[in-house]
């Protein structure tokens, strides 16, 4: 006698888990790998992938417990994503073993081991720049999602000169060679980003951040109003593979993270806007094209000491909750993490705000004339006697949907440019308690990873994975 497996548990079926409500009841997360840059530090050693113990029974708890360099120098991690999730859980012959790293700037694509020994992962596979170049006509690879079919896509920031240019770059799921470019026909879009799909809309949406050549060098004030910055939701036929839609969303806005709604009914979700701070939620509408509407504005804030009259909050980062109850995203120069009710997706509603550092903390160089929301700047962000240098970046929320982790670092040619300390200071990676019945969020006083006290030299930390996937790496279909 057989004893059926139960649906819904992860490893049953394939990767992942059967729905997003039951991946909110998968384990407890005990590791993340974060992607550590020195690129711009003027350190010269590679980048590398941390493993960070975040079981609190640990003796290792909130430590860096193993550390993979990259062979090369100047990669730029940035985003990681992995060979299968949840998009291929009914796959028995699938396992989610590989973790894939695209190098913003060399344009290589690393594919890590994470399963053999998931606490010491090891370097697998290099995809040179050059087959990218060659095979795709793309260049700056950003945003990695398995595909239900076992391939692996990746979305690029432009074309292998640094002009912009939105395409995806087509992995085998297997060998990870370069099969080609997943669009088809001679349209796209000006620039490219971040991506979501969802094949019962027949739909992928995708962003634009900026032109690639003009990012490189850091934030330039001149490049505004001249057609650098992304202002597109860019919508694509999930089927045909075409560019069919543009959706603006304002000059120099520079869309950045999508995120549909887990559940893969719903046709609806949300984007950050960078440079203009603010919170679409895009839709289906009943004609069947797509569109979408403001439903957050971060104010400006008039200030004194800063490279501009007004300094914008710079949402650089969201996410939803599995159980698609709360957004939350960051203000990484106001300094400020947020949690929204998105109960009524046309009106979230503000529950919970945390500041753990920023651009206008009491005391800096930033003085703040005219605030919309603050009576007054807050006080420096200091955990365990450390001074957080930076402001709060990429978001990684446990399944359960009540530990929220945060680093700080966005990308190291604008840490350099904005937070010049957190290059001599080093990222952090900080946890945030969430209350989920009401909305709140309380910062765990006991878990700090400083990544300034790395034995190589101080590195800047960005984007976090579970083993066992997460709210941004997992798509149901």
């Amino acid at each position: 006698f057989v004893v059926p497996p139960i649906p819904g548990r992860c490893g049953d079926c394939g990767p992942g888990y059967a729905t997003p409500l039951d991946a909110m009841k998968g384990p407890r997360e005990e590791i993340i790998y974060v992607p550590c840059i020195y690129r711009n530090t003027g350190n010269g050693k590679p980048d590398f992938l941390a493993t960070v113990d975040v079981d609190p029974r640990s003796p290792t708890y909130s430590q860096v417990i193993h550390r993979l360099p990259m062979p090369n120098v100047g990669d730029e991690l940035h985003h990681s994503g992995w060979n299968t999730c949840s998009s291929c859980f009914g796959d028995t012959s699938k396992k989610r073993n590989r973790l894939i790293l695209p190098s913003l700037i060399s344009s290589r694509i690393y594919v890590v081991d994470v399963g053999t020994d998931p606490r010491a992962p090891r370097l697998f596979k290099v995809v040179n720049p050059e087959d990218v170049f060659w095979k795709c006509g793309l260049g700056y690879p950003h945003t990695s999602h398995c595909l239900g079919s076992g391939e692996i896509m990746i979305s690029t920031l432009g074309d292998p000169a640094g002009n912009g240019k939105g395409g995806f770059i087509l992995l085998d799921g297997d060998t990870f060679e370069v099969k080609g470019t997943w669009e088809r026909g001679d349209e796209t879009p000006p620039m490219g980003y971040d991506f979501w799909y969802q094949p019962r809309h027949n739909v992928l949406v995708s962003t634009e951040w900026g032109i690639p050549k003009c990012l490189g060098y850091g934030f330039d004030p001149r490049d505004l109003g001249k057609g650098r910055y992304g202002r597109r939701l860019n919508v694509w036929d999930w089927t045909s593979h075409r560019y069919i839609q543009a959706i603006d969303v304002g000059e120099d806005s520079a869309p950045l993270e999508i995120r549909f709604l887990h559940n893969p009914d719903a046709s609806e979700g949300f984007v950050g806007c960078t440079l203009s701070s603010a919170v679409h939620r895009f839709y289906q509408t009943p004609r069947g094209d797509w569109a979408a509407e403001k439903v957050i504005q971060v104010p400006s804030k008039k200030v004194e000491g800063w490279l501009l009259p007004e300094m914008p909050g710079l949402i650089t980062d969201i996410l939803i909750s599995l159980d698609d109850r709360f957004l939350y995203f960051n203000n990484w120069l106001h300094g400020d993490v947020r949690q929204y009710d998105i109960s009524n997706t046309r009106q979230p509603r503000l529950v919970g705000q945390v500041f753990l550092g920023g651009s206008i903390v009491r005391g800096g160089r930033v003085t703040v004339l005219e605030d919309r929301e603050l009576r007054s700047q807050p006080e420096p962000f200091v955990i365990q006697g450390k001074k957080v240098a930076g402001g709060p970046q990429m978001l990684q929320l446990s399944l359960d949907g009540k530990r929220l982790y945060v680093t700080t670092s966005l990308y190291s040619a604008w840490d350099k440019e904005f937070y010049p300390e957190l290059i001599r200071e080093g990222a952090v990676m900080l946890q945030v308690d969430v209350d989920t019945e009401c909305g709140g969020l309380t910062v765990n006083r006991d878990f700090l990873v400083d990544f300034g006290q790395e034995p190589e030299g101080p590195c800047l930390a960005h984007e976090m994975r579970y083993p066992g996937g997460d709210c941004t790496s997992d798509i149901w279909v």
